[in-house]
C-alpha cells in the first residue's frame, strides 16, 4: 500500500482557510487511504494554527475549530500518526541538507519533514510549499497534490 505523508503546509490548508484550502479539501475527499503525519507535523500544525490566531490572521474560534477538526480526523483514521526515531530523522535531514541546501535554500523544518517521509517510505509527499516540493522530488518522493 502507498504511504502518503503530508507537510504542515498541506495540513494548514486542509484544516484552515487559505488560498490552497479548496485544493487540499478536494484532494482529501478523493483520497482512498489515510494521510500519514508525524509527531513533528502534529506539533507544527498546532503551533501554526495558534500563531495564526495570535497574529489575528484567523479568529481564536476558527483556530480552536481547526484544531478540533484535526483531532477528529486523527481519531477517525483519516490521519494516521506514525513514529520515527528522532536520531534517524536528524541524520537523514543532515544528509539532505548537505546535498541540497546550498543550491536550494531549504529550511530546517522542511528538510525534517522530507527526511521523515523518506524514513516512512512515502510514495507521495503532500505540500503547497514550492521549494519543499523541489526537495521532495529531488529526494525521490512523488510530490503533490
Amino acid at each position: 500500500m502507498a504511504v502518503i505523508v503530508a507537510d504542515t503546509s498541506f495540513l494548514f490548508s486542509l484544516f484552515g482557510n487559505d488560498g490552497h484550502t479548496a485544493a487540499a479539501q478536494s484532494w482529501a475527499r478523493q483520497a482512498k487511504q489515510p494521510i500519514t503525519i508525524s509527531v513533528l507535523n502534529r506539533y507544527e500544525f498546532g503551533n501554526a494554527i495558534r500563531f495564526a490566531a495570535f497574529r489575528k490572521a484567523i479568529t481564536q474560534a476558527d483556530a480552536l475549530g481547526s484544531l478540533a477538526a484535526f483531532e477528529t480526523d486523527l481519531k477517525n483514521g483519516h490521519l494516521e500518526l506514525a513514529f520515527c526515531d528522532l536520531a534517524a530523522v536528524v541524520a537523514e535531514a543532515s544528509r539532505l541538507s548537505d546535498l541540497h541546501t546550498l543550491k536550494g535554500g531549504h529550511r530546517s523544518l522542511d528538510i525534517l519533514h522530507v527526511a521523515t517521509a523518506k524514513l516512512l517510505n512515502a510514495t507521495l509527499f503532500l505540500t503547497f510549499d514550492a521549494n519543499q516540493r523541489i526537495l521532495a522530488n529531488t529526494a525521490r518522493l512523488g510530490a503533490g497534490p
